[in-house]
């Protein structure tokens, strides 16, 4: 088993560079396979989840070719094979072959995918959008077989503005017949990272990045040469991370535009920030005020930001408090900080910060990726070793982060035990 030992109470100083969205990419992988010809996309996060959708494309016969930060796809060899329980339980992000598939080949079966345990996680608005096309869809025990002997445009609500549904449902309708409406579309910044890529190998699609999305079929896509947008994510952690224990940390290489909900809390209070064009520089105050946030859709406050930012509001003086809108089991983190010396009481989805609070190093287990950084954001910032186990949920989403946190000054190190 794999562990994190982190020695708080170091300052942290230098520069972070900021690796290619896990949200986009992982989808974008996927989405390589629609093509007829070779597809180059860089900025490629060297992420677990990540070496997980290439073991996929090994298994679909899919050349795929890693490369410092990027990968190059060719899918000229594609053989569309079920998709084992073994693969797709790897990572949630599996089930964007579904909508790949679907999309070249009118077929598609697979296991139901795996991820963090962090709530209800149905895949009821994908398989909507697919039924929409025109595809049935067979479901044998945990096995999904979806198909249709041709897919045609289709006018698509979704119920809640899902980003997985939104990016399924665009892979399958770039080759369906006639035009494809998304209404409610999800309109993060990933988003649009995968219509640009879709649209740079022939697509025709608009709106992405509002609540409209249209589609108009085309029969064949091309090669083409894509990069991964910054991940908003990774960037935002390690924000919250240089304002509990930063000085003059800069974290480089992102779209300030993509976090401002985070960044206007973190102003409103009072976090000493330089806000760039690609970069912000950080410093710790040593004394926040207090706030509230609650978790929404994009360009909302992140879900996957809570977490993390739960640590920082143990050092506002006063009562602040998350309400968590998104996924019913996102506080799993917080028994593991009380148990570090943070104040907080849940009820039903709100948690309840009393600060500041001094946290001490301990035990500590990484339930779920975000619920990890937040475990490595208050391990740095506590007094005394903090050990982290359950690691492999942090790996799969953050680009080498014992070596970027190292390079900052941090005591951090991660071990076998």
């Amino acid at each position: 088993m794999k562990i994190l030992e982190i020695v708080g109470g170091s300052t942290l100083s230098g520069t972070i560079r900021i690796g290619g969205a896990k949200n986009s990419c992982v989808a974008l992988i996927p989405a390589a396979i629609l093509s007829d010809e070779e597809v180059t996309i860089c900025n490629v996060p060297e992420i677990s989840d990540t070496d997980n959708l290439c073991e996929i494309l090994n298994y679909l016969n899919v050349e795929n070719k890693r490369a410092s930060e990027s990968i190059v796809i060719n899918p000229k060899n594609l053989e569309n094979k079920e998709i084992s329980e073994e693969f797709s339980k790897k990572l949630r992000a599996s089930y964007y072959f579904m909508g790949a598939l679907l999309g070249k080949y009118k077929k598609a079966v697979m296991y139901f995918p795996g991820g963090c345990s962090i709530g209800t996680r149905p895949i009821d608005q994908h398989l909507k959008g697919f039924e929409a096309l025109g595809a049935t869809v067979s479901v044998e025990g945990n096995k999904y077989i979806i198909e249709a002997e041709r897919l045609k445009g289709s006018h698509i609500y979704l119920d809640i503005a899902s980003v997985g549904a939104t990016i399924n449902i665009m892979l399958a309708a770039v080759k369906a017949e006639g035009k494809t409406v998304i209404e409610n579309a999800a309109k993060e910044p990933e988003i649009v990272n995968i219509a640009t890529f879709l649209n740079n190998m022939g697509a025709r699609i608009t709106g992405a990045g509002t609540s409209t999305i249209k589609i108009t079929g085309v029969q064949r896509l091309k090669g083409c040469f894509h990069e991964v947008i910054p991940d908003r994510i990774e960037a935002g952690t390690y924000l919250i991370i240089g304002a509990l224990c930063g000085e003059n940390l800069k974290i480089d290489n992102i779209i300030p535009e993509h976090i401002e909900s985070l960044t206007s809390k973190m102003l409103e209070m009072g976090a000493n920030l330089e806000i760039g064009t690609d970069y912000i520089i950080v410093s710790k105050k040593d004394k926040y005020r207090n706030t509230s946030i609650k978790t929404a859709v994009y360009p909302g406050f992140p879900t996957d930001l809570q977490q993390p930012f739960t640590v920082l509001l143990t050092k506002c003086p006063g009562k602040s408090k998350v309400t968590e809108t998104i996924w019913e089991n996102r506080f799993m983190h917080i028994p593991y900080l009380v148990q570090m010396g943070a104040d907080i009481t849940i009820k039903n989805q709100t948690a309840t910060v009393l600060g500041p609070t001094k946290l001490t190093g301990t035990e500590v287990v990484a339930t779920d990726l975000r619920a990890g950084a937040a475990m490595v954001a208050a391990a740095l910032s506590a007094e005394g070793k903090t050990m982290i186990t359950n690691v492999e949920h942090i790996l799969r989403g953050y680009e080498n982060i014992v070596q970027k946190l190292t390079d900052v000054g941090a005591k951090i190190e991660s071990r076998e035990i």
